[in-house]
């Protein structure tokens, strides 16, 4: 995870490529037309799409010095520290490596208006139909499910409430949420909802995890 984290990877630079190279492409092969990863592990139809992306907003590409007190990581340079959305990606990985079922998707340039997932949604691959829910690793703190993504609900209260009850974690719906990826797909998906990962000040330099 530390690694991963040291690459500065706005969309369309080298370090992006090296980083996808390098994490991705071992696990996921090669990438879509625009740039997505995908990968199916379990049972055909999987129920549940599992998303982040690999585009971060660093206004530079390149390796950053990390500085790691206790269990807190932060960048050294100033810059943002990219936890949005390396912790995604890399949960993402954790969880295929376990096994478990799900439709993976690591998006590209979600950061730029959501490259990837827009053209996921419009070309609406024939496999989203079989899609109960979509969930993005690509939110701060630790207590949230969201259920409303740019004022507009993009998931139920009560799938929030089970889902948290399945985690086992004192998580709870939250209608504040902003774009992410999932947003794409709400009007195919059920429930598409984006849930806490445990970074905060995303995008400034005072970013950490």
């Amino acid at each position: 995870y530390i690694e991963m984290l040291k690459y500065m990877r706005p969309e369309g630079s080298k370090a992006q490529r090296e980083f996808c190279k390098r994490f991705l492409e071992p696990v996921f092969g090669p990438c879509d037309e625009v740039g997505n990863y995908l990968v199916e592990i379990g049972g055909n139809p999987n129920r549940v799409m599992f998303s982040s992306h690999h585009d971060t907003v660093h206004r530079k590409d390149g390796k950053q010095e990390l500085v790691i007190k206790g269990d807190i990581v932060s960048s050294f340079n100033g810059s943002c520290l990219g936890a949005d959305c390396t912790t995604g990606v890399w949960l993402m990985l954790e969880m295929i490596k376990a096994g478990v079922p799900g439709f993976y998707v690591v998006h590209a340039g979600e950061e730029c208006g959501g490259i990837g997932s827009s053209y996921i949604a419009k070309q609406h691959p024939i496999w989203i139909d079989d899609i109960d829910a979509c969930i993005a690793f690509d939110r701060l703190g630790t207590e949230s499910i969201v259920t409303h993504q740019c004022a507009t609900r993009t998931a139920s209260d009560e799938f929030a409430v089970r889902f948290a009850d399945l985690l086992g974690l004192p998580m709870r719906p939250d209608d504040t949420g902003v774009y992410t990826d999932s947003f794409e797909y709400a009007h195919i998906i059920p429930e598409c909802t984006n849930i806490s990962v445990g970074y905060y000040d995303q995008h400034t330099p005072r970013e950490y995890q």
